[in-house]
């Protein structure tokens, strides 16, 4: 067994040993504002994108709008020989299903899967919205151009595919356009159900829903934050697994918490210009996001937004009032903001696109010893793994160890109870898989 010498603790423990792949900086530069700004144009004038809006018209309602997303995504897998499975994905709602819901309606998502070369079955899932509303969530007649909300998570998801596809991946991406999120998240609950009944192994959701605004209606204008909410435990955990995390800890340590965490690093590393904020919380307080229902599965799913919102612009009326401007318009969004966040999910999807799968079963030792002790199950591709650890009060794994192509290892002189830990999977190209924080314990 290795040892990890307390003599270098106050040394290496600070290092991130922050990978660096010069491919991924040329994806940040290849995003464009302009292609992202023509996409949101082109959604905005689609009138209303409501749920429940026409499905037969080329030129306004929902279902002109899916059917551009689909030209869109064809067009571009043409432009990669055909590197991308387009399809759409569709479940029959009917009226009476909630109160929004008036009659019945086929959700209708589309989906762009680029395969991946090596582990064709794990999939990392960037989506956004394509519905759109006003101020009466049942209106589906007047006119919502639903620029920021949800426009703007769209054009990113179609413009990562354009950058993506480019490139050859081991592991699968899916851009995703998902329907009815406005009425009741019905989009994410049929796409979820569709990738449990074919048994895909989901490493992760990036949802983005608005990446556009940078003035808040509080005052505050930032073109560098954006926040990253994340649950801390799944929904799905057993009782057994809620026993346990009273006596070692794991209460903010979930998987869609170490997938926002692996967000926060990589915009850290790459975009060190962008401030990503963690916020401990499903999503907003009171509102939810479409991946919700992925969550609600088992899946990990965070949701990547602006920080600072203008709630005058969302499901609002088109209208003037007290000399406030109302309305989720085109004029309200601001494209190069929208670009480096649809960057911040490629890059994210880039690197977890070329990283080996977690590590298995992790385990960790160490009561009543000097020391903290980790084992687990090598995985297919990775040749070396690295040690995560913090103080139990940071959010974000603050040191590290490179531990070689091993499947245990002790760090001499750091007391387990003091810290928390986790586990990553290095591959040959140094990218790392999303950290896995310790499922048992051993003596």
């Amino acid at each position: 067994m290795k040892i990890f010498s307390l003599f270098f603790f106050g040394i290496i423990s600070i290092t991130l040993h922050a990978q660096s792949d010069a491919r991924i900086y040329d994806i940040i530069n290849e995003v464009s504002a302009d292609r992202i700004e023509k996409d949101i144009a082109t959604l905005a004038n689609f009138g209303t994108r409501h749920t429940l809006s026409d499905t037969v018209s080329e030129t306004r309602g929902i279902g002109a709008a899916r059917r551009w997303i689909k030209r869109e995504f064809d067009q571009i897998s043409a432009n990669c020989n055909n590197c991308l499975e387009v399809f759409f994905q569709k479940d029959l709602v009917k009226q009476g299903e909630n109160s929004r819901i008036t009659k019945d309606v086929m959700v209708v998502n589309v989906a762009a899967i680029q395969k991946g070369t090596k582990y064709p079955n794990r999939y990392i899932i960037m989506s956004g919205d394509i519905d759109s509303r006003v101020s009466d969530p049942n209106n589906y007649t007047d006119d919502s151009p639903g620029a920021n909300d949800n426009a703007s998570g769209m054009a990113g998801a179609i413009e990562a595919a354009r950058v993506l596809s480019q490139y050859k991946f081991e592991n699968s991406i899916i851009y995703l356009g998902l329907s009815g999120e406005e009425q009741g998240l019905f989009g994410g609950k049929g796409f979820a159900n569709f990738a449990k009944d074919r048994d895909w192994d989901i490493i992760g959701v990036l949802n983005n829903d608005m990446i556009g605004n940078i003035t808040g209606v509080d005052g505050v204008i930032s073109n560098r934050d954006f926040r990253i909410f994340s649950e801390p435990v799944p929904p799905t955990e057993t009782e057994r697994e809620r026993g346990r995390r009273r006596f070692y800890g794991g209460e903010v340590d979930g998987i869609s918490r170490q997938l926002a965490r692996y967000v926060h690093k990589t915009t850290k590393n790459y975009m060190p210009e962008m401030n990503p904020i963690l916020i401990y919380r499903l999503d907003r307080f009171g509102r939810g996001g479409h991946h919700r229902p992925f969550n609600d599965m088992g899946y990990p799913g965070i949701r990547i937004m602006e920080a600072h919102e203008n709630y005058t612009q969302q499901h609002q009326d088109i209208r003037m009032e007290d000399g406030i401007e109302y309305g989720d318009k085109l004029k309200f969004v601001n494209f190069d903001y929208a670009a480096k966040l649809t960057a911040v999910n490629a890059i994210t999807m880039a690197n977890l696109a070329w990283a080996p799968p977690s590590p298995k079963n992790v385990a960790i030792g160490g009561i009543v010893e000097p020391a903290a002790k980790l084992k687990w199950e090598k995985v297919e591709g990775a040749t070396a793994y690295k040690i995560y650890w913090r103080e139990t009060t940071s959010p974000t794994w603050d040191f590290s160890r490179v531990v070689g192509d091993v499947n245990e290892f002790t760090l001499e002189g750091i007391v387990i109870d003091n810290y928390f830990f986790g586990l990553a999977a290095i591959g040959p190209n140094g990218h790392e898989s999303v950290v896995v924080f310790p499922n048992s314990i051993f003596r």
